[in-house]
Protein backbone atom coordinates (compact mmCIF):
# COMPACT_ATOMS: atom_id res chain seq x y z
CA UNK A 1 0.00 0.00 0.00
CA UNK A 2 1.30 3.49 -0.94
CA UNK A 3 1.08 6.66 0.36
CA UNK A 4 0.02 9.71 -2.05
CA UNK A 5 3.15 11.29 -1.73
CA UNK A 6 5.42 9.92 -4.64
CA UNK A 7 8.24 10.93 -6.12
CA UNK A 8 8.98 10.60 -10.13
CA UNK A 9 9.54 6.66 -10.59
CA UNK A 10 12.80 7.97 -12.86
CA UNK A 11 14.27 9.30 -9.46
CA UNK A 12 13.42 6.07 -7.74
CA UNK A 13 14.93 3.42 -10.66
CA UNK A 14 17.65 5.91 -10.75
CA UNK A 15 18.42 5.85 -6.82
CA UNK A 16 18.12 2.02 -7.06
CA UNK A 17 20.23 1.58 -9.94
CA UNK A 18 22.90 4.01 -9.15
CA UNK A 19 25.55 1.27 -8.55
CA UNK A 20 24.97 -1.05 -11.20
CA UNK A 21 25.44 2.01 -13.61
CA UNK A 22 28.32 3.30 -11.81
CA UNK A 23 29.83 0.26 -11.79
CA UNK A 24 28.72 0.12 -15.88
CA UNK A 25 30.30 3.23 -16.36
CA UNK A 26 33.31 2.22 -14.62
CA UNK A 27 33.91 -0.68 -16.85
CA UNK A 28 33.21 1.39 -20.25
CA UNK A 29 35.92 4.30 -18.89
CA UNK A 30 38.42 1.80 -18.28
CA UNK A 31 37.92 -0.11 -21.35
CA UNK A 32 38.33 2.48 -23.22
CA UNK A 33 41.52 4.48 -21.58
CA UNK A 34 42.89 0.86 -21.91
CA UNK A 35 42.46 0.52 -25.75
CA UNK A 36 44.14 3.94 -26.04
CA UNK A 37 46.80 2.90 -24.16
CA UNK A 38 47.80 -0.67 -25.27
CA UNK A 39 50.05 -0.63 -28.58
CA UNK A 40 48.21 -1.43 -31.68
CA UNK A 41 50.46 -2.77 -34.73
CA UNK A 42 53.27 -0.98 -35.77
CA UNK A 43 53.31 0.77 -31.85
CA UNK A 44 50.52 3.01 -33.08
CA UNK A 45 47.43 3.20 -31.02
CA UNK A 46 44.10 3.82 -31.00
CA UNK A 47 42.51 6.90 -30.88
CA UNK A 48 39.52 7.89 -27.84
CA UNK A 49 36.99 7.74 -30.70
CA UNK A 50 37.81 4.03 -32.44
CA UNK A 51 38.23 2.98 -29.01
CA UNK A 52 34.67 3.88 -27.76
CA UNK A 53 33.19 3.29 -30.61
CA UNK A 54 34.71 -0.23 -30.55
CA UNK A 55 33.88 -0.94 -26.62
CA UNK A 56 30.39 0.47 -27.80
CA UNK A 57 29.04 -2.35 -29.99
CA UNK A 58 31.55 -5.02 -28.13
CA UNK A 59 30.57 -3.92 -24.46
CA UNK A 60 27.49 -4.39 -25.07
CA UNK A 61 27.62 -8.02 -27.21
CA UNK A 62 25.84 -6.43 -30.33
CA UNK A 63 28.80 -7.33 -32.23
CA UNK A 64 32.66 -7.77 -32.77
CA UNK A 65 35.24 -6.41 -35.04
CA UNK A 66 38.80 -5.46 -35.40
CA UNK A 67 38.88 -2.11 -37.06
CA UNK A 68 40.10 0.46 -38.06
CA UNK A 69 42.76 -2.25 -38.35
CA UNK A 70 44.00 -5.89 -36.72
CA UNK A 71 44.68 -5.76 -33.49
CA UNK A 72 48.01 -6.36 -31.84
CA UNK A 73 48.76 -9.11 -29.43
CA UNK A 74 48.28 -6.71 -26.55
CA UNK A 75 45.45 -5.07 -27.55
CA UNK A 76 43.52 -8.51 -28.02
CA UNK A 77 44.34 -9.23 -24.78
CA UNK A 78 43.19 -5.99 -22.69
CA UNK A 79 39.90 -6.84 -25.25
CA UNK A 80 39.93 -9.71 -23.56
CA UNK A 81 39.88 -8.74 -20.05
CA UNK A 82 36.92 -5.80 -21.25
CA UNK A 83 34.77 -8.76 -22.39
CA UNK A 84 34.61 -10.26 -19.20
CA UNK A 85 34.39 -7.16 -17.18
CA UNK A 86 31.69 -6.23 -19.46
CA UNK A 87 29.56 -9.65 -19.31
CA UNK A 88 30.19 -9.19 -14.91
CA UNK A 89 28.70 -5.46 -14.90
CA UNK A 90 25.92 -6.44 -17.49
CA UNK A 91 24.54 -8.84 -15.28
CA UNK A 92 24.75 -7.14 -12.31
CA UNK A 93 23.02 -4.42 -13.43
CA UNK A 94 20.13 -6.63 -15.10
CA UNK A 95 20.07 -8.57 -11.95
CA UNK A 96 18.92 -5.40 -10.17
CA UNK A 97 16.23 -3.91 -12.80
CA UNK A 98 14.98 -7.32 -12.48
CA UNK A 99 14.91 -7.01 -9.00
CA UNK A 100 13.82 -3.14 -8.67
CA UNK A 101 10.92 -4.29 -11.15
CA UNK A 102 10.02 -6.71 -8.79
CA UNK A 103 10.15 -4.86 -5.72
CA UNK A 104 6.58 -3.80 -4.18
CA UNK A 105 7.82 -0.17 -3.15
CA UNK A 106 8.78 0.45 -7.12
CA UNK A 107 5.33 -1.20 -8.02
CA UNK A 108 3.33 0.81 -6.15
CA UNK A 109 5.32 3.92 -7.01
CA UNK A 110 4.69 3.08 -10.39
CA UNK A 111 1.09 2.09 -9.73
CA UNK A 112 0.47 5.27 -8.04
CA UNK A 113 1.96 7.70 -10.86
CA UNK A 114 -0.17 5.93 -13.24
CA UNK A 115 -3.56 6.32 -11.19
CA UNK A 116 -2.49 10.41 -11.04
CA UNK A 117 -2.14 10.50 -14.90
CA UNK A 118 -5.65 8.92 -15.48
CA UNK A 119 -7.07 11.17 -12.97
CA UNK A 120 -5.74 13.84 -14.44
CA UNK A 121 -6.64 12.98 -17.67
CA UNK A 122 -10.59 13.32 -17.12
CA UNK A 123 -11.72 16.19 -18.25
CA UNK A 124 -15.57 15.49 -17.58
CA UNK A 125 -17.57 15.30 -14.12
CA UNK A 126 -17.05 12.25 -11.70
CA UNK A 127 -17.33 10.93 -7.96
CA UNK A 128 -14.68 9.47 -5.87
CA UNK A 129 -16.01 6.37 -4.68
CA UNK A 130 -13.48 5.31 -1.15
CA UNK A 131 -14.01 1.41 -0.67
CA UNK A 132 -14.62 -0.84 -3.25
CA UNK A 133 -17.19 -2.96 -1.73
CA UNK A 134 -20.60 -4.76 -2.07
CA UNK A 135 -22.07 -1.11 -1.99
CA UNK A 136 -18.97 0.47 -3.80
CA UNK A 137 -19.47 -2.04 -6.62
CA UNK A 138 -23.07 -1.18 -6.57
CA UNK A 139 -22.47 2.54 -6.91
CA UNK A 140 -19.96 1.79 -9.15
CA UNK A 141 -22.31 0.01 -11.54
CA UNK A 142 -24.96 2.58 -11.63
CA UNK A 143 -23.17 5.66 -12.57
CA UNK A 144 -21.38 3.42 -14.68
CA UNK A 145 -25.13 2.36 -16.71
CA UNK A 146 -25.78 6.26 -16.17
CA UNK A 147 -22.85 7.63 -18.25
CA UNK A 148 -20.57 9.00 -14.64
CA UNK A 149 -17.46 8.28 -13.93
CA UNK A 150 -16.00 7.41 -11.22
CA UNK A 151 -12.25 7.27 -9.32
CA UNK A 152 -11.83 4.44 -6.68
CA UNK A 153 -9.90 4.33 -3.58
CA UNK A 154 -9.39 0.53 -2.08
CA UNK A 155 -7.36 -0.82 0.83
CA UNK A 156 -7.61 -4.53 -0.46
CA UNK A 157 -5.41 -5.38 -3.79
CA UNK A 158 -8.00 -8.36 -4.01
CA UNK A 159 -10.90 -6.07 -4.19
CA UNK A 160 -9.54 -3.06 -6.07
CA UNK A 161 -8.35 -6.10 -8.82
CA UNK A 162 -11.38 -7.26 -9.38
CA UNK A 163 -12.66 -3.99 -10.42
CA UNK A 164 -10.44 -3.97 -14.15
CA UNK A 165 -12.31 -7.79 -14.62
CA UNK A 166 -15.91 -6.02 -14.46
CA UNK A 167 -17.08 -4.71 -18.01
CA UNK A 168 -17.46 -1.18 -17.27
CA UNK A 169 -17.91 1.08 -20.57
CA UNK A 170 -15.89 4.04 -19.31
CA UNK A 171 -12.20 3.30 -17.33
CA UNK A 172 -12.55 3.70 -14.10
CA UNK A 173 -9.12 4.64 -11.97
CA UNK A 174 -8.18 2.59 -8.98
CA UNK A 175 -5.64 2.98 -6.67
CA UNK A 176 -4.69 0.65 -3.96
CA UNK A 177 -4.34 3.15 -0.57
CA UNK A 178 -5.68 4.14 2.75
CA UNK A 179 -8.54 7.04 1.67
CA UNK A 180 -8.71 8.60 5.00
CA UNK A 181 -5.61 10.16 4.57
CA UNK A 182 -6.14 13.67 3.17
CA UNK A 183 -3.20 13.52 0.57
CA UNK A 184 -4.23 10.42 -1.07
CA UNK A 185 -7.79 12.11 -1.25
CA UNK A 186 -6.11 14.84 -3.00
CA UNK A 187 -4.01 12.24 -5.42
CA UNK A 188 -8.02 11.32 -6.48
CA UNK A 189 -8.99 14.55 -7.27
CA UNK A 190 -10.66 15.89 -4.44
CA UNK A 191 -10.08 19.28 -5.32
CA UNK A 192 -10.12 18.83 -8.72
CA UNK A 193 -13.03 21.13 -10.66
CA UNK A 194 -14.76 17.97 -11.69
CA UNK A 195 -15.18 16.73 -8.38
CA UNK A 196 -18.73 15.90 -8.06
CA UNK A 197 -18.71 14.62 -5.02
CA UNK A 198 -17.10 11.74 -2.35
CA UNK A 199 -18.39 8.47 -1.53
CA UNK A 200 -17.24 7.48 1.92
CA UNK A 201 -18.32 3.28 1.67
CA UNK A 202 -15.71 1.60 3.53
CA UNK A 203 -16.91 -0.71 6.19
CA UNK A 204 -14.54 1.12 8.84
CA UNK A 205 -16.70 3.79 10.04
CA UNK A 206 -13.23 5.80 11.54
CA UNK A 207 -12.22 6.02 8.03
CA UNK A 208 -15.20 7.19 6.54
CA UNK A 209 -15.13 9.74 9.53
CA UNK A 210 -11.21 10.57 8.19
CA UNK A 211 -13.01 11.18 4.97
CA UNK A 212 -16.12 13.24 5.84
CA UNK A 213 -13.80 15.71 7.74
CA UNK A 214 -10.81 16.63 5.40
CA UNK A 215 -14.15 16.43 2.35
CA UNK A 216 -15.26 19.26 4.53
CA UNK A 217 -11.93 21.19 4.81
CA UNK A 218 -10.14 20.89 1.84
CA UNK A 219 -13.52 20.88 -0.53
CA UNK A 220 -16.15 22.48 1.47
CA UNK A 221 -18.49 22.42 -1.45
CA UNK A 222 -18.65 19.18 -2.70
CA UNK A 223 -21.19 16.98 -1.18
CA UNK A 224 -19.87 14.11 0.99
CA UNK A 225 -22.34 10.76 1.40
CA UNK A 226 -20.70 8.79 3.80
CA UNK A 227 -22.04 5.20 5.93
CA UNK A 228 -22.04 4.87 9.01
CA UNK A 229 -23.03 1.58 11.19
CA UNK A 230 -22.85 3.32 14.65
CA UNK A 231 -24.97 6.36 15.72
CA UNK A 232 -21.76 7.75 17.39
CA UNK A 233 -19.79 7.87 14.48
CA UNK A 234 -23.01 9.40 12.76
CA UNK A 235 -23.43 11.87 15.36
CA UNK A 236 -20.04 12.92 15.26
CA UNK A 237 -20.40 13.21 11.34
CA UNK A 238 -23.25 15.50 11.80
CA UNK A 239 -21.40 17.68 14.17
CA UNK A 240 -19.19 19.24 11.25
CA UNK A 241 -21.49 19.48 9.09
CA UNK A 242 -21.37 16.49 7.12
CA UNK A 243 -24.47 16.61 4.44
CA UNK A 244 -25.21 13.44 4.12
CA UNK A 245 -25.01 10.91 6.81
CA UNK A 246 -26.42 6.85 5.58
CA UNK A 247 -27.12 4.75 8.72
CA UNK A 248 -28.52 1.75 6.28
CA UNK A 249 -30.20 -0.15 9.59
CA UNK A 250 -31.23 3.19 10.99
CA UNK A 251 -32.43 3.93 7.17
CA UNK A 252 -34.41 0.46 7.31
CA UNK A 253 -36.13 1.40 10.41
CA UNK A 254 -37.18 4.08 9.11
CA UNK A 255 -39.09 2.41 5.86
CA UNK A 256 -40.13 0.16 7.91
CA UNK A 257 -42.06 2.07 10.21
CA UNK A 258 -42.96 4.14 6.60
CA UNK A 259 -44.64 1.26 5.67
CA UNK A 260 -46.51 -0.24 8.66
CA UNK A 261 -48.40 3.49 8.90
CA UNK A 262 -48.43 4.28 5.23
CA UNK A 263 -47.60 1.59 3.11
CA UNK A 264 -48.28 3.37 -0.37
CA UNK A 265 -45.70 5.73 0.57
CA UNK A 266 -43.51 3.25 1.27
CA UNK A 267 -43.78 1.46 -2.07
CA UNK A 268 -43.74 4.99 -3.83
CA UNK A 269 -40.35 5.39 -2.03
CA UNK A 270 -39.04 2.29 -3.14
CA UNK A 271 -40.15 3.00 -6.94
CA UNK A 272 -38.71 6.10 -7.01
CA UNK A 273 -35.34 5.28 -5.07
CA UNK A 274 -34.56 1.97 -6.82
CA UNK A 275 -31.59 0.85 -9.32
CA UNK A 276 -32.12 1.57 -12.88
CA UNK A 277 -32.65 -1.37 -14.40
CA UNK A 278 -34.72 -3.23 -12.17
CA UNK A 279 -38.29 -4.17 -11.24
CA UNK A 280 -39.77 -3.58 -7.95
CA UNK A 281 -42.01 -6.29 -7.20
CA UNK A 282 -44.95 -5.40 -4.56
CA UNK A 283 -45.47 -7.64 -1.74
CA UNK A 284 -48.21 -7.92 1.03
CA UNK A 285 -47.69 -4.82 3.29
CA UNK A 286 -46.08 -5.40 6.90
CA UNK A 287 -48.90 -6.42 8.93
CA UNK A 288 -50.10 -4.53 12.25
CA UNK A 289 -50.07 -6.97 15.25
CA UNK A 290 -47.54 -8.93 17.50
CA UNK A 291 -43.92 -9.35 15.83
CA UNK A 292 -41.05 -11.43 17.12
CA UNK A 293 -37.20 -10.08 16.32
CA UNK A 294 -34.18 -12.66 16.60
CA UNK A 295 -30.94 -10.41 17.30
CA UNK A 296 -30.69 -7.53 19.48
CA UNK A 297 -28.01 -6.25 18.01
CA UNK A 298 -26.88 -2.82 16.16
CA UNK A 299 -29.62 -3.75 13.76
CA UNK A 300 -32.39 -5.36 16.10
CA UNK A 301 -31.93 -2.43 18.38
CA UNK A 302 -33.02 0.46 15.63
CA UNK A 303 -35.85 -1.75 14.50
CA UNK A 304 -37.46 -2.01 18.12
CA UNK A 305 -36.75 1.36 18.31
CA UNK A 306 -39.27 2.12 14.62
CA UNK A 307 -41.77 -0.89 16.18
CA UNK A 308 -42.00 1.71 19.56
CA UNK A 309 -42.84 4.22 17.88
CA UNK A 310 -45.55 2.69 15.95
CA UNK A 311 -46.79 0.71 19.45
CA UNK A 312 -46.24 -2.58 17.64
CA UNK A 313 -46.00 -4.86 20.46
CA UNK A 314 -42.57 -7.37 19.82
CA UNK A 315 -41.00 -10.41 21.33
CA UNK A 316 -36.99 -10.07 21.31
CA UNK A 317 -35.09 -13.38 21.28
CA UNK A 318 -31.67 -13.20 22.00
CA UNK A 319 -28.45 -15.31 23.48
CA UNK A 320 -27.93 -12.51 26.36
CA UNK A 321 -30.91 -10.84 26.65
CA UNK A 322 -31.33 -7.55 28.38
CA UNK A 323 -34.20 -7.49 30.47
CA UNK A 324 -36.13 -4.15 30.29
CA UNK A 325 -40.22 -2.69 29.82
CA UNK A 326 -41.85 -3.02 27.54
CA UNK A 327 -40.85 -5.81 25.87
CA UNK A 328 -40.76 -9.63 26.48
CA UNK A 329 -37.74 -11.52 25.85
CA UNK A 330 -36.64 -14.99 25.27
CA UNK A 331 -32.80 -16.40 25.79
CA UNK A 332 -31.87 -18.29 22.75
CA UNK A 333 -30.95 -18.01 18.98
CA UNK A 334 -34.37 -18.25 17.64
CA UNK A 335 -33.05 -21.11 15.30
CA UNK A 336 -34.58 -23.85 16.97
CA UNK A 337 -38.63 -24.66 17.28
CA UNK A 338 -38.37 -24.46 21.00
CA UNK A 339 -37.31 -21.41 21.12
CA UNK A 340 -39.99 -19.71 18.65
CA UNK A 341 -42.83 -21.65 20.67
CA UNK A 342 -41.88 -19.65 23.81
CA UNK A 343 -41.98 -16.81 21.93
CA UNK A 344 -45.22 -17.52 20.92
CA UNK A 345 -44.35 -17.30 17.09
CA UNK A 346 -47.97 -18.86 16.55
CA UNK A 347 -49.71 -15.98 17.20
CA UNK A 348 -47.21 -13.22 15.54
CA UNK A 349 -48.11 -12.05 12.17
CA UNK A 350 -44.81 -10.93 11.25
CA UNK A 351 -40.68 -12.03 12.21
CA UNK A 352 -37.36 -10.46 12.02
CA UNK A 353 -34.43 -12.84 11.93
CA UNK A 354 -31.88 -10.26 12.39
CA UNK A 355 -28.63 -11.74 13.61
CA UNK A 356 -25.28 -11.49 11.99
CA UNK A 357 -24.83 -14.67 10.34
CA UNK A 358 -27.01 -15.56 7.00
CA UNK A 359 -27.05 -19.18 8.31
CA UNK A 360 -28.60 -18.72 11.26
CA UNK A 361 -30.99 -15.81 9.56
CA UNK A 362 -31.87 -18.63 7.20
CA UNK A 363 -32.54 -21.34 9.65
CA UNK A 364 -34.54 -18.69 11.49
CA UNK A 365 -36.87 -17.71 8.87
CA UNK A 366 -37.54 -21.60 7.48
CA UNK A 367 -38.36 -22.74 11.52
CA UNK A 368 -40.51 -19.92 11.73
CA UNK A 369 -42.54 -20.48 8.65
CA UNK A 370 -42.81 -24.35 9.27
CA UNK A 371 -44.52 -23.32 12.45
CA UNK A 372 -46.34 -20.08 11.11
CA UNK A 373 -46.94 -20.10 7.09
CA UNK A 374 -48.59 -16.98 7.27
CA UNK A 375 -45.80 -14.80 9.09
CA UNK A 376 -44.63 -11.55 7.14
CA UNK A 377 -40.68 -12.57 7.13
CA UNK A 378 -37.85 -9.58 6.93
CA UNK A 379 -34.78 -11.49 6.33
CA UNK A 380 -31.47 -9.75 6.82
CA UNK A 381 -28.26 -10.38 4.27
CA UNK A 382 -25.12 -9.79 5.68
CA UNK A 383 -23.16 -11.08 2.86
CA UNK A 384 -24.33 -10.47 -1.01
CA UNK A 385 -22.62 -13.34 -1.81
CA UNK A 386 -25.45 -15.67 -0.14
CA UNK A 387 -28.36 -13.45 -2.54
CA UNK A 388 -29.09 -16.87 -3.92
CA UNK A 389 -30.52 -18.77 -0.88
CA UNK A 390 -32.44 -15.67 0.25
CA UNK A 391 -33.60 -15.76 -3.21
CA UNK A 392 -34.48 -19.00 -3.13
CA UNK A 393 -36.84 -18.50 0.30
CA UNK A 394 -38.38 -15.83 -1.03
CA UNK A 395 -38.86 -13.84 1.97
CA UNK A 396 -41.39 -10.99 2.17
CA UNK A 397 -38.35 -8.50 2.36
CA UNK A 398 -34.74 -8.95 2.01
CA UNK A 399 -32.99 -6.09 3.67
CA UNK A 400 -29.42 -5.98 2.06
CA UNK A 401 -27.18 -3.12 3.77
CA UNK A 402 -25.00 -2.38 0.77
CA UNK A 403 -28.12 -2.24 -1.42
CA UNK A 404 -29.75 0.31 1.00
CA UNK A 405 -26.72 2.87 1.26
CA UNK A 406 -25.97 2.14 -2.96
CA UNK A 407 -29.89 3.65 -3.61
CA UNK A 408 -29.71 6.66 -1.70
CA UNK A 409 -26.30 7.58 -2.43
CA UNK A 410 -27.72 7.08 -6.04
CA UNK A 411 -30.91 9.23 -5.23
CA UNK A 412 -28.92 12.34 -3.49
CA UNK A 413 -26.09 12.55 -6.15
CA UNK A 414 -28.08 12.50 -8.97
CA UNK A 415 -31.85 13.70 -8.03
CA UNK A 416 -31.01 16.37 -5.04
CA UNK A 417 -34.38 17.44 -5.00
CA UNK A 418 -36.27 13.52 -4.50
CA UNK A 419 -35.04 13.88 -1.03
CA UNK A 420 -37.43 17.41 0.17
CA UNK A 421 -39.95 15.44 -2.16
CA UNK A 422 -39.78 12.04 -0.17
CA UNK A 423 -39.83 14.10 2.61
CA UNK A 424 -43.55 16.15 1.74
CA UNK A 425 -44.89 12.93 0.79
CA UNK A 426 -44.20 11.21 4.37
CA UNK A 427 -45.88 14.44 5.46
CA UNK A 428 -49.35 13.48 3.17
CA UNK A 429 -51.66 10.85 4.00
CA UNK A 430 -51.29 7.59 2.65
CA UNK A 431 -54.39 7.69 0.45
CA UNK A 432 -52.65 10.89 -1.17
CA UNK A 433 -49.88 8.37 -1.65
CA UNK A 434 -52.13 5.83 -3.10
CA UNK A 435 -53.57 8.15 -5.70
CA UNK A 436 -49.81 9.66 -6.83
CA UNK A 437 -48.96 6.05 -6.90
CA UNK A 438 -51.51 4.48 -8.76
CA UNK A 439 -51.28 7.10 -11.41
CA UNK A 440 -47.67 6.80 -11.92
CA UNK A 441 -47.70 2.73 -12.21
CA UNK A 442 -50.45 3.13 -14.56
CA UNK A 443 -48.37 5.18 -16.78
CA UNK A 444 -44.90 3.70 -16.28
CA UNK A 445 -45.08 -0.23 -14.65
CA UNK A 446 -43.02 -1.18 -11.71
CA UNK A 447 -39.77 -0.60 -13.70
CA UNK A 448 -37.58 1.31 -11.64
CA UNK A 449 -38.20 4.57 -13.61
CA UNK A 450 -36.27 7.55 -14.60
CA UNK A 451 -35.55 10.50 -12.04
CA UNK A 452 -34.17 14.07 -13.06
CA UNK A 453 -34.42 17.39 -11.94
CA UNK A 454 -33.36 20.47 -14.12
CA UNK A 455 -33.18 23.90 -13.37
CA UNK A 456 -34.70 26.21 -15.76
CA UNK A 457 -31.80 28.40 -15.79
CA UNK A 458 -29.18 29.72 -19.00
CA UNK A 459 -27.11 27.13 -18.08
CA UNK A 460 -29.37 24.15 -17.87
CA UNK A 461 -32.47 25.34 -20.09
CA UNK A 462 -31.09 28.19 -22.07
CA UNK A 463 -34.08 27.73 -24.76
CA UNK A 464 -37.06 27.88 -22.40
CA UNK A 465 -34.86 30.95 -20.30
CA UNK A 466 -34.07 33.27 -22.84
CA UNK A 467 -38.23 32.86 -24.25
CA UNK A 468 -39.69 33.37 -20.80
CA UNK A 469 -36.96 36.17 -19.69
CA UNK A 470 -37.01 37.84 -23.21
CA UNK A 471 -41.03 37.81 -23.83
CA UNK A 472 -42.23 37.73 -20.39
CA UNK A 473 -44.57 34.93 -21.70
CA UNK A 474 -46.35 32.53 -18.98
CA UNK A 475 -45.54 29.08 -20.28
CA UNK A 476 -47.82 26.09 -18.54
CA UNK A 477 -46.13 22.76 -17.48
CA UNK A 478 -48.36 20.64 -19.82
CA UNK A 479 -47.20 22.53 -22.76
CA UNK A 480 -43.41 21.33 -21.82
CA UNK A 481 -44.70 18.13 -21.15
CA UNK A 482 -45.20 17.64 -24.65
CA UNK A 483 -43.44 15.21 -27.56
CA UNK A 484 -40.96 17.37 -29.05
CA UNK A 485 -41.54 14.73 -32.59
CA UNK A 486 -45.47 15.43 -32.27
CA UNK A 487 -46.90 17.40 -29.83
CA UNK A 488 -50.07 16.07 -29.95
CA UNK A 489 -48.72 13.19 -28.07
CA UNK A 490 -47.86 14.30 -24.49
CA UNK A 491 -44.29 13.41 -23.10
CA UNK A 492 -43.51 10.05 -21.18
CA UNK A 493 -43.31 12.01 -18.11
CA UNK A 494 -44.56 13.55 -15.00
CA UNK A 495 -43.70 16.29 -12.91
CA UNK A 496 -43.60 15.38 -9.15
CA UNK A 497 -42.19 18.45 -7.20
CA UNK A 498 -41.36 22.09 -7.96
CA UNK A 499 -38.86 23.60 -6.11
CA UNK A 500 -38.21 27.81 -6.12
CA UNK A 501 -36.07 29.75 -4.21
CA UNK A 502 -38.90 31.84 -2.50
CA UNK A 503 -39.72 28.97 -0.53
CA UNK A 504 -43.12 28.32 -2.86
CA UNK A 505 -42.83 25.01 -3.67
CA UNK A 506 -45.65 23.04 -5.06
CA UNK A 507 -45.74 19.05 -4.52
CA UNK A 508 -47.17 17.07 -7.43
CA UNK A 509 -47.81 20.27 -9.81
CA UNK A 510 -50.56 20.31 -12.11
CA UNK A 511 -50.39 20.81 -16.00
CA UNK A 512 -51.70 24.35 -15.44
CA UNK A 513 -48.79 25.61 -12.98
CA UNK A 514 -47.04 28.47 -14.61
CA UNK A 515 -42.86 28.22 -15.07
CA UNK A 516 -41.06 30.85 -13.46
CA UNK A 517 -37.08 31.40 -14.66
CA UNK A 518 -35.19 29.69 -11.99
CA UNK A 519 -37.78 26.94 -11.17
CA UNK A 520 -36.48 23.29 -10.73
CA UNK A 521 -38.45 20.60 -11.41
CA UNK A 522 -38.34 16.89 -10.36
CA UNK A 523 -39.57 14.77 -13.07
CA UNK A 524 -40.13 11.05 -13.75
CA UNK A 525 -40.56 8.61 -16.95
CA UNK A 526 -39.05 7.07 -19.52
CA UNK A 527 -35.01 7.58 -20.38
CA UNK A 528 -35.90 8.83 -24.09
CA UNK A 529 -38.53 11.14 -22.56
CA UNK A 530 -35.77 12.51 -20.50
CA UNK A 531 -33.88 13.42 -23.51
CA UNK A 532 -36.36 14.58 -25.16
CA UNK A 533 -37.08 17.47 -22.09
CA UNK A 534 -33.53 18.24 -22.48
CA UNK A 535 -34.18 18.95 -26.29
CA UNK A 536 -36.96 20.67 -25.69
CA UNK A 537 -35.47 23.13 -23.25
CA UNK A 538 -32.24 23.45 -25.15
CA UNK A 539 -33.24 24.13 -28.62
CA UNK A 540 -35.59 27.51 -29.59
CA UNK A 541 -36.63 25.47 -32.69
CA UNK A 542 -37.80 22.80 -30.38
CA UNK A 543 -39.32 24.78 -28.02
CA UNK A 544 -41.40 26.90 -30.22
CA UNK A 545 -42.66 23.46 -31.89
CA UNK A 546 -43.72 22.51 -28.31
CA UNK A 547 -45.19 25.62 -27.54
CA UNK A 548 -47.11 26.69 -30.47
CA UNK A 549 -46.63 23.73 -33.04
CA UNK A 550 -44.67 26.18 -35.35
CA UNK A 551 -41.82 24.98 -37.40
CA UNK A 552 -39.07 27.82 -37.45
CA UNK A 553 -36.70 27.54 -40.12
CA UNK A 554 -33.33 26.33 -40.05
CA UNK A 555 -30.07 28.50 -40.96
CA UNK A 556 -29.01 32.18 -41.53
CA UNK A 557 -31.00 32.13 -44.89
CA UNK A 558 -34.12 30.21 -44.11
CA UNK A 559 -34.60 32.70 -41.29
CA UNK A 560 -34.00 35.66 -43.59
CA UNK A 561 -36.56 34.00 -46.21
CA UNK A 562 -38.86 33.67 -43.37
CA UNK A 563 -38.72 37.24 -42.03
CA UNK A 564 -39.23 38.64 -45.13
CA UNK A 565 -42.10 36.95 -46.40
CA UNK A 566 -43.68 38.16 -43.08
CA UNK A 567 -43.17 41.31 -43.75
CA UNK A 568 -44.42 41.01 -46.91
CA UNK A 569 -47.52 39.56 -45.66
Amino acid sequence: MKEASHHGTLFLAMRRLRAPLITLIVIFSVSVLGLTIAPGPGGQSMSFFHAFYFISYTATTIGFGEIPLAFSEQQRLWVLICIYMAVVGWAYTLASVFALLQDRNFQAAVETERFARAVARIHAPFYLVCGYGETGRLVCRTLDRMGQRAVVLETNSGRAGELELHNYVSDLPVLVTDASKPANLRLAGLTSRYCRGVLALTNDDNANLAIAISTRLLAPKIPALCRAESAEVAANMASFGTRHIIEPYAKFAEYLALALHAPNAYHLLTWLTGRPGTTIERHRDPPRGKWVLCGYGSFGKVLVEAFDREEVPVTIIDRAPAEGPGHRWVRGDGTGGNILERANIAQAVGIVASTGNDIDNLSIAVTARELNPDLFVILRMNQYANHDLFDAFESDVTVVPSEIIANECLAVLTTPLLEPFLEAVRARDDAWSANLLDGLIERFGWDVPTVWSVRLNVSHAPALYRHLMRNSAHVRLGDLLRNPHDRKQPLDAAALYLHRDDSDHIVAPSLDTLIRPGDRLLLVGRLAARRDFALTVDNEHTLVYVLTGKDLPGGLVWEYLARRREKTT
